[in-house]
């Protein structure tokens, strides 16, 4: 048995979503508030604890607040707000048995049952008569402002105002249905007209709350872990301490160990060799998990000489100790304060999976076969290398063996902001949660990433997860991507970031470095995910026929960098291989007549022209894909443009073919200043050529192969950036995506605004 998926109504943030699990382990990514933690309270609130007093009006959707005011005006058709979550397990045949108040007739057929839990008011009529009352009162006892005192506007104004102060949870509870998962469609959603699910009453003191008790198990590691190297505070975690609580719930007990009890009152050794013994087989799992390693000191538990308090909880009987073993000499051991936060932070999980994985599996009445593990960002502190070993023996970890596996399953959840925990198990497991905010509400999809495995082209989808494997970028976790070219871009971009639209500063951008060949192979994902794209690409002239076939470039043309020392070629070194590259098919200046490009991006992309006249004649509709029904993803991709230089007083219109030809035309003075010759972009003899001819000689400059593109960028950011200006296309670029990303400001709902409850920050927080 198995949680397949949860579809949550007005939780937070999550106002309409389905959320899909994987049978064995489910990877939550997203931006920071895009409700994964929310999801964790979610299934702590309704699975969990299941406890109606634990919820305050800050867990309804901020969309649904102005519905709760509506009804607590009388205003006709408004109706109380509700959140509600329905549950749906795969069940097997073997766990038939324990689903059948779940069954929702003798007709069923499948392997899907479903819950839905509401949240919902008890009696509204009386809800409304109380709340009225209360206003009134209120309303009586309220004083306008006058000679200089304040008005006075005592609680409540609102229906919501009302709900704050306590009296949410009298008026609400938690209640439970039967779904027939033959209404419903593939997205959970009710195809079948007037199907009204059929409510679950307590039946010999067994209502909702217990049949979903007796199926599912849930634990939440929180992220808030509270590890500290310092021992002041109480809000430390101590391991020793935590080792300590998981000794007295799980392990071998000491009254139960005669081998203790006489280590008790005869030696110290033999009790230090019980305690070895007890944690063996957990010490041994750390070790799978990659600790203590090579070069880490081995972890110990030791007691603390104080027989009378054997792994006491509370005041520390037992500590936990670091032993370095130099090469002579005797063991040092170190108490666990010693160790760094990472280690403390892995020790601190596996102890806790433990301990929880135990008592489910010691439950002797009733225990429920699903034991649903939800972990929050367990990255925190660990190396990179630490966290892929982690995700991949997690699952080791808590696996079942025998006839356990058999009746038992234990299904994980983690919540991650790590790209290292988030590629190594590739797309399948991965639930991405997409954030959608305007200027007063916030709310989340959550996309499932196995659709997208499914749908895609076999080579575009291995080409992308080793991409992505490979380079452990953080596109699931940003605001906006940003697909550059090659390494020159990507050094450069932050800081053309900077010059052209300094608030993309303030946003999660993710740099790819693609190329002109590999961009488009992202579109498919891009627009899957729905995130603002823009694509900074070269026009890559070539000789050729303007009818879309495009010649191979040779290696003459090739824009990779050479590992020979950083000399300028000089004139006769370029000239030599320029008539190499004179035959067709080779690398071309932009205005030569029949040239194509050989940029994949341009040609299979946007703006889908393989003529270099069609795409310098492409406006920005061409070059942009908006928003649809089919993709949420705004997307532009820009290029070399023309652009008007001026040289010992000659004006022309030039085009670049790559960035460094765009960039040394655009500043054309500051790059020929006999100071700029470490940009490489000088050519010896610029006073005595014309506008054309110095534009022919850079372009040979920067095509040679000799030419060192990433020193060119190095050598650019040692110079004052407010020297130079970043190339048109850029600049245009980055102020485009600077108004997807970062909106102008809007005025509020002057209605919103005056209810001091709709600007709580506590609402934005719980959000």
């Amino acid at each position: 048995m198995h949680l397949a998926a949860l579809r949550v109504s007005n939780f937070r943030r999550l106002q309409s979503v389905v959320i899909d699990l994987d049978k064995d382990i489910s990877i939550l990514v997203g931006a920071n508030n895009s409700g994964k933690t929310s999801t964790a309270h979610l299934l702590q609130l309704f699975v969990d604890t299941a406890q109606s007093d634990a919820f305050t009006i800050h867990d309804f959707n901020a969309a649904s607040w102005p519905a709760f005011n509506q009804f607590g005006e009388a205003i006709e058709g408004a109706s109380l707000p509700k959140i509600s979550v329905d549950l749906w397990l795969n069940v097997g045949a073997e766990d038939l048995y324990r689903v059948i108040e779940l069954l929702p007739g003798l007709s069923w057929q499948g392997s899907r049952v479903g819950l839905r839990i509401e949240y919902t008011a008890k009696d509204p009529i009386t809800l409304l008569a109380k709340y009225q009352e209360a206003k009134a009162t209120a309303a009586h006892n309220a004083k306008p402002a006058e000679n200089g005192v304040p008005a006075y506007h005592p609680s409540p104004r609102t229906m919501t105002e009302y709900l704050t102060d306590g009296t949410l949870r009298e008026a609400f509870e938690l209640r439970y249905h039967v779904l027939d998962h033959a209404q419903f469609n593939k997205d959970y959603e009710v195809q079948t007209d007037g199907y009204a699910p059929q409510r679950l009453f307590p039946d010999n003191g067994v209502g909702g709350r217990q049949i979903l008790g007796r199926l599912i198990r849930v634990d939440v590691l929180n992220a808030q872990r509270h590890l500290s190297d310092s021992s002041a505070g109480n809000r430390a975690e101590d391991l020793s301490r935590h080792l300590g609580r998981f000794y007295n719930r799980n392990l071998l007990k000491r009254e139960d160990d005669h081998q203790a009890i006489r280590a008790l009152s005869a030696s110290e050794a033999l009790l230090n060799e019980h305690l070895s013994e007890v944690f063996k087989d957990t010490l041994e799992r750390l070790n799978d998990l990659g600790y203590p390693g090579f070069a880490n000191p081995k972890l110990v538990i030791k007691s603390a000489l104080n027989p009378a308090t054997l792994m006491n909880a509370n005041d520390g009987g037992t500590k936990v100790f670091y032993v370095l073993t130099p090469e002579d000499g005797e063991s040092i051991n170190l108490p666990d304060r010693y160790n760094g936060l990472g280690f403390k932070n892995l020790i601190y999980i596996v102890i806790e999976l433990l301990d929880r994985h135990s008592q489910w599996m010691d439950t002797e009445v009733d225990r429920p076969p699903l034991h649903l593990v939800f972990i929050e960002e367990p990255e925190v502190h660990l190396h990179a290398q630490l966290q892929q070993v982690f995700i991949r023996k997690i699952q080791d970890l808590l696996k079942l063996e025998g006839e356990d596996a058999a009746v038992a399953h234990t299904q994980l959840v983690v919540s991650t902001h790590s790209p290292h925990i988030l590629y190594e198990g590739g797309f399948k497991p991965i639930r991405y949660f997409r954030r959608s905010v305007s200027a007063t509400v916030q709310t989340s999809e959550v996309l499932n990433l196995s659709s997208f495995y499914n749908a895609t082209d076999p080579k575009d989808r291995e080409f992308l997860e080793r991409y992505l494997k490979l380079t452990h970028c953080d596109l699931f976790f940003s605001d906006a991507a940003l697909l550059v070219e090659g390494n020159v871009e990507r050094l450069l971009m932050p800081l053309m970031v900077e010059k052209s639209a300094p608030r993309l500063r303030s946003a999660c951008l993710c740099v790819l470095e693609v190329g002109g060949a590999f961009a488009y192979r992202f579109r498919k994902l891009i627009e899957f995910l729905g995130i603002a794209t823009l694509v900074v690409t070269d026009l890559d002239s070539v000789t050729g026929s303007a009818d879309g076939v495009i010649p191979v470039v040779s290696a003459t043309a090739s824009t990779a960098d050479s590992t020979d020392a950083p000399t300028p070629p000089d004139e006769e070194e370029e000239e030599k291989e320029d008539d190499e590259a004179a035959t067709s098919g080779k690398a071309c200046m932009v205005h030569e007549d029949g040239a194509v490009t050989s940029n994949q991006t341009l040609i299979q992309w946007l703006p889908a022209q393989s003529s270099i006249a069609a795409l310098l004649e492409a406006d920005d509709a061409a070059r942009t894909q908006l928003p649809s029904e089919n993709s949420l993803a705004a997307i532009r991709v820009v290029y070399q443009n023309s652009v008007g230089v001026t040289w010992k007083g000659e004006t022309a219109t030039r085009v670049g073919r790559t960035l460094e030809e765009a960039f040394a035309l655009q500043n054309l003075d500051w790059t020929q200043s006999a100071d700029r010759s470490s940009v490489s972009l000088r050519i010896r003899g610029n006073g005595n050529k014309t506008l054309a001819a110095l534009a022919g000689r850079i372009h040979k400059r920067v095509k040679a192969s000799s030419f060192k593109k990433t020193d060119f960028a190095l050598a650019l950011l040692g110079e004052n950036p407010n020297g130079w200006a970043v190339p048109r296309y850029i600049d245009e670029g980055l102020k485009w995506l600077d108004s997807r990303v970062m909106p102008a400001v809007v005025d509020a709902d002057p209605t919103i605004a005056a209810d001091p409850i709709l600007t709580d920050p506590v609402q934005e927080v719980a959000q």
